[in-house]
Formats: C-alpha cells, sequence, structure tokens
C-alpha cells in the first residue's frame, strides 16, 4: 500500500542544492497532474542562512544564486535541519563534501532507518580518499542499497532556468534507483539510471579536476586543440581510475562520465574551471580563492583523488599536474610541459 505523501528533504541551499530541490517540486507537480492518484510529495529545502529561507518561502527565489529566478512556489525553506530530516522518505545531501561526515553524524539521530540517502555531491574526501557513498554506508551504518548519487551534465545556472537537462540516478538497488528516477522527472530534467554507484561518483568527482586543468589552459589562450586534448586524456585516466575501484568503463562514457565532463570543461558556469582559467591568467591560488564565491571541489579533492589512484596503481598524470599547481607551488607553464614531455605511448581506451 502507498503512503498519502512522500517526504523529501534537500539539505543545503547552496546552488546546486536550490536547483535540485526546485526540480523535485516541479516533479510532484507533473506527477500529480499526470496521475491525480499518485501520493503528494513534500519537498523541503534546508539552508544554514536565514535571508535565504526567508527568501525562498517569501519570494520563492533565492538571491544569493538566482536572483530574479521563479522557484515552485510549492517548495517550503527552513533552518531546522533536525525537524527537516525527522520522518524524511529520501534526503538529499548537498553539502560540501569535506564537511560531510561531520554533518551526517549531527542529522544521524533524527533520520529514519529505511531512509534513503542521495547524494549530489562529486569528491573525495581528505584522508580517507572516501567516496561519498562510502562515507554515507559508514556514518550510517547503512546498506549501500539505500544510498545513491545523481550526476551528469548539470549546471546550475541552466537548470535554475529550467532548460532541457539529462541526469544519471545510481543505486546498486535498481528498484530504488527506478523509484527516485520517477521522484525526480520533470518537464525539463530527464534522469537515467545506473546501478553502478562507483563508476557514476568517480565520473563526478573526476571532472572537477580535469575541469582546473582545462580552465588554466583557457586562461593561458590556449585554444581548443589544447582543452579537447585534455578532455579526451581526462576521460582515459577517469576510466582507469573507476575501473580499477570496480566500475564498468561504459559508464565513463555516458552521462555521467563523458557528458559530465565536456559541461563542466567547456562552460563558463563551472565554478572549477572558471578557478583554472583565474589561475591561468596570472591570479595567485590565494587571490583566486578569495574571489570565488562558490566552492570549487576540484581544488580540495584533487589531493585524495590522487592519492586514491596512486593506492590502485593508476597512472593520473593530468591530476598530478593539478595537484602540484593547487598544493605545491608548480607554474601553470610548468605544469604543461611536464605533461607535454611524458614519454610517448599508444593510444587505446582507457590508457
Amino acid at each position: 500500500m502507498e503512503p498519502d505523501n512522500v517526504r523529501i528533504v534537500v539539505l543545503g541551499a547552496g546552488s546546486w542544492g536550490t536547483v535540485f530541490a526546485n526540480v523535485i517540486a516541479d516533479a510532484a507537480d507533473l506527477a500529480r497532474e499526470e496521475d491525480p492518484g499518485r501520493p503528494a510529495v513534500d519537498v523541503v529545502l534546508w539552508g544554514r542562512r536565514s535571508s535565504v529561507v526567508d527568501a525562498v518561502n517569501d519570494k520563492h527565489e533565492n538571491p544569493d544564486y538566482f536572483p530574479g529566478l521563479a522557484l515552485n512556489p510549492r517548495l517550503r525553506a527552513t533552518t531546522d535541519a533536525t525537524g527537516a530530516v525527522a520522518g524524511a522518505d529520501v534526503v538529499v545531501l548537498a553539502v560540501p563534501s569535506q564537511s560531510l561526515r561531520d554533518n551526517l553524524a549531527a542529522w544521524k539521530p533524527h533520520l529514519r532507518e529505511d531512509a534513503v540517502v542521495v547524494s549530489l555531491m562529486k569528491g573525495v574526501e581528505l584522508g580517507t580518499r572516501m567516496r561519498v557513498s562510502e562515507i554515507i554506508t559508514e556514518v550510517l551504518e547503512c546498506s549501500s542499497e539505500r544510498v545513491a548519487a545523481v550526476s551528469g551534465p548539470n549546471l546550475a545556472r541552466e537548470i535554475a532556468e529550467r532548460q532541457p537537462a539529462t541526469a544519471v540516478v545510481a543505486c546498486p538497488h535498481e528498484v530504488t534507483a527506478v523509484r527516485l528516477q520517477k521522484l525526480f522527472k520533470s518537464t525539463y530534467f530527464r534522469p537515467y539510471t545506473s546501478t553502478d554507484l562507483v563508476g557514476v561518483e568517480v565520473g563526478g568527482a573526476m571532472k572537477n579536476v580535469i575541469a582546473l586543468a582545462v580552465g588554466v589552459a583557457e586562461g593561458m589562450g590556449f585554444k581548443d586543440n589544447t582543452k579537447a586534448s585534455l578532455i579526451t586524456r581526462g576521460l582515459a585516466e577517469t576510466t582507469r581510475l573507476a575501473v580499477a575501484l570496480g566500475a564498468d568503463e561504459h559508464t565513463l562514457s555516458g552521462l555521467a562520465g563523458m557528458g559530465d565532463l565536456v559541461a563542466t570543461c567547456s562552460s563558463p558556469l563551472s565554478r572549477n574551471r572558471t578557478f583554472g582559467e583565474k589561475l591561468g591568467a596570472g591570479m595567485t591560488l590565494d587571490e583566486v580563492v578569495a574571489q570565488t564565491k562558490q566552492t570549487a571541489e576540484g581544488v580540495k579533492s584533487s589531493e585524495s583523488v590522487l592519492g586514491l589512484g596512486w593506492a590502485h596503481g593508476v597512472d593520473m598524470p593530468i591530476t598530478e599536474s593539478v595537484v602540484k599547481m593547487m598544493h605545491h607551488d608548480l607554474s601553470p607553464a610548468e605544469a604543461l610541459v611536464g605533461f607535454m614531455s611524458r614519454s610517448t605511448k599508444p593510444e587505446r581506451y582507457g590508457v
């Protein structure tokens, strides 16, 4: 017997968290139009800042990220995380990956034991080198069949404008993936399903690192040949790591791999590409950090991604160059020379 309503909470009122909460609210409206007998879906967005929460509730917009863009009026927001997660059927996580562990520990006592937890995050934890789903299962002491990830070419601004987009909903339990797919499908947002959670997460984490490198090349004035080379070799690097961790190599040719990589490396809306571009144009790392409002996930997680690769014997030259630029004072010019002077080899898929 289906419940009378489904309660979904999105934790994190940044750009992607806000947009995804709006997608779910729009999807709920569409589902009820198509089938009035379906359970109602209540969507709650949690944010730390009362000014943002008040604007979502009163003006139906997030002025910090999307001023003037209308959100679904059914979307509610709150600063009370405990109240938000209590009783939720689906908990969507949209907080920085490096702060996830502490946040989850605080929220854990209030989560339902059967709640499905969905990650929108794309990173690898510093120190432990854990993917987001691994952090969730460890902290919540739950099965991976309750954990899912959403990834793909999803630039938040475009989806906020309700431009057509696709994504992958990955969960080892296919029934759960399909359930989430139905909850997230709207007129402009089309999710596909996958059971390859590892591949989808690795693609999401790696694309941020490669986008930093592409941004640096852009900032240095290099054109499409250079950027296409970095994207293509970056995909090979991503595939090597994913396969070493047990993923299906074909996942990386899809939306959560190549699709996300192309969008993130090509668009000026990408915060990681923009971060790299400023660095390549001559700004120092500290100057870029001070000027950048939003989190460039690849800056922090690049070290963890590289460590993960080394631990599994994976060659990751682009990631290594990014780490040296971000954390060891290697200049962009030196990084490019190092990449181009590597020994030549045959090109084969994923090598």
